[in-house]
């Protein structure tokens, strides 16, 4: 996992991705991403399903969102070239933040090979984000 500093996360202008509880458009872009990525994208989506239940889903701007109806999006993938950026919304506020980002609140990794997706501490990241606020509309 690489481990730069970039700033990152969503911006404010920026309107939120329309939430569904259908995994459908999630499916659509997996099938999208480039093969040797397929893998871990996989992976960390089953993952994240498994470890926060009652999510809701979209996609926008090419990248796939997972939230909570009361807590807003909690985490953004985005598929590359060559890695996976996990981004968590709430990150800052993690215990451990994930060690790219050092604007606002967000905070991401960039994951390129499966053994990274499987670290445990991936998982310790998704459990921390289902417990803090992620991104919502301002009202």
């Amino acid at each position: 996992m690489e481990r730069k500093s970039k700033s990152g996360g969503a911006g404010t202008t920026r309107k939120p991705p329309e939430p569904t509880t259908s995994h459908t458009d999630i499916d659509e872009w997996m099938r999208r991403v480039m093969p040797d990525l397929a893998p871990i994208v996989q992976h960390l989506d089953a993952l994240i399903r498994d470890t926060i239940p009652g999510l809701q889903y979209a996609v926008k701007w090419k990248k796939a969102y997972y939230g909570l109806p009361e807590r807003g999006w909690l985490i953004e993938m985005v598929s590359y070239d060559v890695s996976v950026n996990l981004v968590f919304f709430g990150g800052a506020d993690f215990a451990a933040q994930p060690p790219l980002g050092d604007s606002g609140r967000s905070r991401y990794v960039k994951i390129k090979t499966l053994e990274e997706a499987k670290d445990p501490v991936v998982r310790e990241w998704i459990e921390q984000a289902a417990g803090v606020s992620g991104w919502q509309e301002s009202t």
